[in-house]
């Protein structure tokens, strides 16, 4: 199950909301990460109550049971309210899970490309890396690599934590070494927009992990 994990996860800022349906009503997704979304619907829910929602990527529906973690109404219309709501999620539907992961790769891949490209081309891309983290050897190891900037220089240690630390980034345990380092490049060579980006892909091959 998804919403177990309890971990402040990053959220992608999403430039063109994606369309949705919650509980089969219109809905925007204005926010998205691997744990949950941050979506603008109809209605006043409360904290703790649950929904559907349903969005496609490539062709194919994305779905998940989701709870609300906090919601506001933002603005009323003639016989509708229009609620801001964080929601998380709880259970995916189908493939649902990996249709997302593949969604924010992808996402995040093409913002650290155009990053690149307005710096003039002089950072390292990670595009690449990103998508195929956590890929053919997710079934291999257990554990987690955390990997820290700090005065300049990287350190790298094996942890039982996946949380991501604010100087770096955490992956899982089996990712390889050229991998790791074109994450390393792009991480340093990011703004801090870029580097929290970094972290949220990173989250998907920490989500690639079995857990004992």
């Amino acid at each position: 199950m998804v919403g177990n994990d309890r971990r402040g996860f990053q959220r992608l800022r999403l430039a063109k909301p994606i369309l949705a349906l919650l509980d089969g009503q219109n809905a925007l997704i204005l926010d998205v990460g691997i744990s949950g979304a941050f979506v603008e619907h109809y209605g006043q829910p409360k904290e703790g109550d649950r929904f559907m929602l349903m969005f496609r990527w490539k062709g194919n529906d994305v779905e998940f049971v989701c709870e609300v973690a906090h919601t506001i109404v933002v603005r009323k219309t003639s016989g509708a309210e229009i609620s801001h709501s964080g929601l998380r999620f709880v259970q995916p539907v189908g493939e649902a899970e990996a249709r997302l992961n593949d969604m924010v790769a992808t996402f995040v891949g093409k913002v650290l490309a155009a990053q690149k490209a307005n710096a003039g081309a002089t950072q390292p891309s990670a595009s690449a890396a990103l998508i195929d983290l956590g890929g053919a050897r997710r079934s291999r190891a257990r554990g987690y690599l955390s990997c820290r900037l700090q005065n300049g220089k990287w350190s790298s240690s094996m942890t039982d934590s996946a949380d991501q630390p604010k100087d770096g980034f955490a992956v899982a345990a089996y990712e390889d070494d050229e991998d790791l380092q074109s994450l390393r490049d792009a991480y340093q060579n990011a703004d801090e927009e870029g580097r929290r980006l970094i972290r949220l892909v990173a989250e998907l091959s920490v989500r690639t992990v079995k857990k004992v």
